[in-house]
C-alpha cells in the first residue's frame, strides 16, 4: 500500500489547513486509517483515526475541537481538517494505515505509513 500525504504548508496561528492522504489499493478501504505528527527532535504522536467505514473517530486531547478527520472510501483519501492551528502545532504530519478496521492511537497498530507533509504554524 503506497500512501501520499498532501496539503501542508506554512500559516499563521489561528489558521486552518486541509490535509489529505491518498492511498493506491483499494484493500485500504477495509481499514483504519490515521494521521501522526512529528516535530524535531520529539516521538512521533498519536493526532487522529478513523474507523474503516468512517462510523467512528478518535483524536488526540491536544486537537480536539480543532481537528476533524473525515475519510472518502470510494476515493481512497482521508482528510485531516486543521482549525484554529497552534504554534505547538507545526510538525510533520504523516498518515497511515491501520492493520485493523478500528484505529487506534498507537503507532505500532499501523502498517504502511506515506512519507508526511510538513506544517508550520507561524505565531
Amino acid at each position: 500500500v503506497q500512501l501520499q500525504a498532501s496539503g501542508g504548508g506554512l500559516v499563521q496561528a489561528g489558521g486552518s489547513l486541509r490535509l489529505s492522504c491518498t492511498t493506491s489499493r483499494r484493500t485500504s478501504s477495509n481499514n483504519a486509517m490515521g494521521w501522526f505528527r512529528q516535530a524535531p527532535g520529539k516521538e512521533r504522536e498519536f493526532v487522529a483515526t478513523i474507523s474503516w467505514n468512517g462510523g467512528s473517530t478518535l483524536l488526540a486531547d491536544s486537537v480536539k475541537g480543532r481537528f476533524s478527520i473525515s475519510r472518502d472510501r470510494a476515493k481512497n483519501v482521508v482528510y485531516l481538517q486543521m482549525n484554529s492551528l497552534k504554534p505547538e502545532d507545526s510538525a510533520i504530519y504523516y498518515c497511515a494505515v491501520s492493520r485493523s478496521s478500528v484505529g487506534a492511537a498507537s503507532p505500532h497498530g499501523y502498517g504502511s505509513w506515506g512519507q508526511g507533509t510538513l506544517v508550520t504554524v507561524s505565531s
